[in-house]
């Protein structure tokens, strides 16, 4: 809930950054930033966590925001920047540097965490408090749309996208996907069987389950990005090369962060690469550290590609595709993902036979 006495006091001290921009045509925006879900995360990390959560969105806003930019704290789990000399661009920057800043972090005593961001830009006639509130329902359309991104702010009709547009959005880059590269498709519908088979094995509820399994089939597709003769060159990879396919992860977080209600997906895709001990990437996060999404795609992913083979690599039989996922079980793979993995294909397999 907004904080009146907290308003007035950022309003009374951005009220010379706004003269100037009356005055002098500089741009002049706001950004507010609100904590995702933190009623239910201070609940399920404790008080003194969820303040750690709150230190570190404010000393991340302090850092992202340019000189001379004014931040202060607007309610229970909400803070304002106002940026001047920024104009819609410039703040839209600072408002994903900040989510990528909180979403990368769990290393810290908060953890990584998300927040909805609202956006708005200076136009003739407007206070600061006008300002504040049109960046607030700039937040309000980031949250409907799934939060963890930004949006802009104010009277703009932005509609938010029902589940059903928002699934046929996914359906329609799965199928440019598979366009691009028959094999990626194929590999990738046979992940997301997996995928949903383990979460539900590892007891992650139906919405949470079909969010995984979203970002499953969206996992490569950053690789529309990645040039045809790269994507298909038979033999080893140059080093070079290596790293422009180690770049498909974020491309992809970009692409699924410009539709709205797909940010949490976004970031399981951006972590897919992710090692348990803490040296994959791009982050190097380790453990739970990592989106659990995150972890089941990685190890339902790579066993699908270890049996499928590739253009310099012949595919593994059954058999050793599981003893390599138990040997790498502590190191690339979470364990337990491990295990329900490992007891899902032995179900399949079993029913198989059994048929």
């Amino acid at each position: 809930m907004p904080d009146p006495s907290a308003i007035a006091a950022l309003c009374s001290s951005a009220e010379p950054l706004l003269d100037r921009a009356r005055r002098g045509g500089e741009p002049l925006s706001v950004l507010v930033a609100d904590v995702d879900g933190f009623r239910a995360l201070n609940g399920a990390r404790g008080v003194a966590l969820g303040d750690a959560v709150l230190d570190t969105l404010d000393g991340a806003l302090r850092t992202l925001a340019p000189d001379p930019a004014l931040v202060g704290r607007t309610g229970a789990d909400e803070w304002a920047a106002i940026l001047p000399d920024c104009d819609a661009d410039a703040a839209t920057a600072v408002g994903t540097a900040l989510l990528e800043a909180l979403e990368t972090g769990a290393d810290r005593p908060g953890g990584a965490f998300t927040v909805s961001v609202g956006v708005v830009t200076y136009r003739r006639g407007m206070t600061v408090e006008r300002l504040l509130a049109d960046a607030g329902t700039g937040v309000d359309r980031a949250r409907s749309c799934g939060g963890a991104r930004v949006s802009i702010g104010g009277l703009i009709d932005v509609p938010d996208p029902a589940a059903e547009v928002r699934h046929a959005i996914a359906e329609a880059l799965v199928s440019a996907l598979a366009e691009r590269d028959a094999y990626t498709g194929s590999h990738s519908r046979a992940v997301v069987s997996s995928v949903r088979n383990v979460a539900r094995v590892l007891g992650l509820d139906d919405a949470e389950t079909e969010r995984v399994a979203v970002a499953a089939a969206l996992h490569d597709i950053g690789k529309v990005a990645i040039p045809d003769a790269l994507l298909h060159k038979p033999g080893m990879l140059e080093p070079d090369e290596r790293a422009v396919l180690r770049s498909v992860p974020l491309v992809g977080e970009r692409i699924l962060r410009a539709i709205p209600g797909l940010g949490d997906v976004a970031r399981i895709v951006r972590h897919e690469a992710e090692r348990y001990d803490g040296t994959g990437h791009p982050d190097g996060l380790r453990g739970d550290e990592i989106p659990i999404g995150s972890r089941i795609i990685l190890a339902c992913d790579t066993y699908h590609a270890m049996t499928a083979g590739g253009s310099y690599r012949a595919p593994l039989s059954h058999s050793d595709a599981v003893r390599e996922l138990v040997a790498h079980a502590g190191t690339q793979f979470d364990p337990q993902v491990t295990e329900a993995l490992i007891g899902d294909l032995y179900h399949r397999r079993l029913v198989g036979h059994a048929a």
